[in-house]
């Protein structure tokens, strides 16, 4: 293990935040070389000696090879170039006028429903609102969007731990016809639509890049995982927090879009979506950490523990365990610390995970009676190593004189 004591310099401020997956993560997560102190994780995130070994990327290079892998398994040049030439669909600028008006019209539409019913999964609000920005951004608008949620959902959900040879079999060939099924209705008549007209999507301009079909089908998914299946996480996380915090929930409402998103950030930074984050060293790597000089060997592989490096003071300021968005971190660090990552590989989507979760939680926070009737169970997804939320039921007077029905499914 290399670590900073990050935990040991955590001082002795009581643990007011008691973090709903700590436990799951710790008992599904087994270390290799194990990075849990803050400096010591950025530097390797931003060291030019690792590469990425997150979310199955050696296995994914081993099939797919590396020309044109998707953009989170690409690395070095290749990397940079895709960023580059993709930046502009998630800058915060573009967010914020591009997006913003979908955003605004899809909550709408979600709390609207809720309020007609009085009854909704939080989770399944959650996925059609980020299913719906994901879509527009990445270029799959071709297709109904509330079975294309459906179809993701089930390709993302987690597969069982056990149940033997006949099992996995079954599952292996139950995900290649989810994503068969992806294809075929969503991805496919994006495509087909593209070469008639290109558009200011990614698909477009993976199209002017000379995508095969296939290539794009494997970068749709990856958008998928990460712009929506997180964000639907994130958003459900947020809301769970501020339901339970009258006092956080009515600071919220009352301030300014910013700091809501400070606030949001300071939940992400507790509870951050994927809690793990592994390099592969290509060349030894010195590290300097607060006891002394750590040397990672060649080709070993290193997995940042994302969640204790988000609670060390060095990134954090004093009690790291308390959700304080008004704490004072050291310059040029993100009020979410590593939760969107960091170097070459940080999230892209950063700007439109809050907006996203800053809008809609404004909206819906202000339904009057809102309350939490089941909080969400937690599971862990063993490829991403991140928390699932699932089954979370609010409730609320109705606005329109309908009587409370079933939760939606």
């Amino acid at each position: 293990m290399v670590s900073e004591s990050a935990t040991a310099r955590a001082d002795s401020c009581p643990r007011e935040f008691q973090s709903r997956t700590e436990q799951q993560r710790q008992s599904d997560v087994s270390p290799v070389v194990r990075v849990d102190g803050f400096t010591a994780a950025r530097d390797v995130l931003r060291s030019p000696s690792v590469r990425q070994a997150g979310f199955n990327a050696e296995l994914v290079a081993r099939f797919i090879g590396r020309r044109h892998a998707p953009v989170l398994y690409q690395d070095g040049e290749p990397h940079q170039r895709q960023r580059s030439a993709t930046a502009r669909f998630f800058a915060p600028r573009v967010v914020a006028t591009r997006y913003r008006e979908l955003i605004e019209r899809t909550s709408r539409d979600l709390i609207d429903r809720f309020r007609a019913a009085g009854r909704a999964r939080l989770d399944d609000m959650s996925l059609e609102l980020a299913v719906a920005v994901a879509a527009d951004i990445v270029g799959l608008t071709d297709s109904p969007r509330d079975r294309m949620a459906v179809r993701l959902n089930r390709f993302f959900s987690a597969p069982p731990r056990d149940g033997g040879l006949r099992a996995m079999l079954r599952q292996v060939l139950l995900g290649q016809y989810r994503m068969l099924s992806f294809y075929w209705f969503d991805v496919r008549p994006a495509i087909r639509a593209r070469r008639r007209q290109p558009r200011e999507d990614v698909i477009s301009h993976l199209i002017g890049q000379s995508y095969s079909n296939r290539e794009i089908l494997t970068e749709c998914l990856t958008y998928g995982a990460a712009g929506m299946a997180t964000t639907r996480e994130f958003i459900v996380m947020a809301a769970w927090r501020l339901l339970e915090h009258d006092d956080l929930k009515a600071r919220f409402l009352a301030t300014d879009e910013q700091e809501r998103m400070t606030i949001l950030e300071e939940v992400l930074r507790l509870e951050p979506v994927v809690s793990v984050l592994k390099r592969r060293a290509e060349r030894e790597i010195a590290l300097d950490t607060e006891s002394s000089p750590v040397v990672l060997p060649a080709q070993s592989l290193v997995e940042i523990d994302v969640a204790a490096a988000n609670r060390d003071t060095a990134a954090t300021g004093p009690c790291p365990h308390q959700l304080d968005p008004d704490r004072t971190r050291p310059a040029k660090v993100s009020a979410s610390v590593m939760s969107f990552g960091d170097g070459p590989h940080r999230c892209p989507g950063a700007a439109v995970a809050l907006h996203e979760a800053a809008i809609f939680l404004d909206q819906l926070l202000r339904v009057p009676g809102l309350r939490l009737e089941r909080p969400p169970t937690v599971s862990i997804n063993p490829v991403s190593t991140g928390y699932e939320l699932r089954d979370a039921v609010i409730v609320a007077d109705t606005a329109y004189g309908t009587p409370h029905g079933p939760a939606e499914r």
